[in-house]
């Protein structure tokens, strides 16, 4: 199973997952000529796709869907308040749009959507899991609610939202309403929110975490890299996360085997 996040951040959001026979894509926030290329640079293409998965209607995750359900015909799961909020949703061919129920099966994949806090209309993280393996899918969420926390437990593999360092925010030059916004319980994920839920789930022997949606004004790789860590090893945890960066411009990748572990 492979996990590659093909963009991540306010300009855009696509992960991609390789199961082997099922081929997933959760947004679709970027142009579909980039998805092509991304897709194409990890050797896949773009008609093998065999669904999209749709966290939530905010552009940044929904931008290139018009493009890529009316020229390959992919169908897009989403919930019925999401589709129905979708800026996108007249163009869309009606047959691509389909409505999630509480778990999917798409080939030997099993998917469990779950509920997060923020500012959309019925906004969701995903699960999913094939043999051994489950990979979590959890950006945009002001703040980790118990069922998020429990949704998250026990993941191979988690692309997680860092999106800002408070400080930053706090001191920046976003104006006060956006501010509060973001800082909101229906906002982002600092990276000090990151680190402590990180600390206090439950974990298999060693989680690949992708620290996700990094505010480009707001934060830095380094800065979440090292906040998180060091709350991870004050709770003495660090040995069993393993922390990985993704970005707006390139691809990050995780490659793991029917046991859950790493084989790049």
């Amino acid at each position: 199973m492979q996990v590659h996040v093909l963009a991540s951040g306010s300009t855009g959001n696509a992960v991609f997952l390789n199961f082997g026979e099922t081929k997933i894509l959760v947004d679709a926030g970027i142009s579909t000529r980039r998805i092509k290329q991304g897709l194409a640079a990890i050797g896949t293409d773009i008609a093998n796709l065999d669904a999209v998965l749709v966290t939530h209607e905010h552009r940044d995750h929904v931008s290139g869907l018009a493009t890529l359900t009316k020229k390959y015909r992919v169908p897009v799961y989403a919930s019925h308040a999401t589709l129905e909020a979708m800026y996108c949703r007249s163009v869309m061919p009606e047959e691509c749009c389909c409505t999630l129920d509480v778990s999917l099966d798409i080939g030997a994949v099993k998917i469990e959507p779950f509920s997060i806090s923020h500012d959309a209309a019925d906004p969701v993280g995903f699960n999913l899991f094939k043999d051994n393996i489950k990979c979590s899918v959890a950006t945009d969420l002001g703040f980790a609610t118990d069922s998020v926390k429990k949704a998250l437990s026990l993941s191979d593999v988690m692309v997680l939202e860092a999106n800002h360092d408070v400080d930053m925010l706090q001191n920046g030059s976003y104006p006060w309403y956006l501010k509060k916004r973001i800082l909101s319980n229906r906002g982002h994920l600092s990276n000090n929110d990151a680190g402590w839920l990180l600390a206090r789930l439950a974990r298999r022997n060693r989680t690949k975490v992708m620290l996700a949606h990094l505010s480009q004004e707001n934060n830095r790789p380094d800065l979440a890299e090292t906040t998180v860590s060091a709350i991870l090893e004050e709770q003495q945890c660090r040995q069993d996360i393993e922390l990985m960066m993704t970005y707006p411009d390139r691809i990050a990748s995780v490659n793991l085997n029917e046991e859950g572990e790493n084989c790049d």
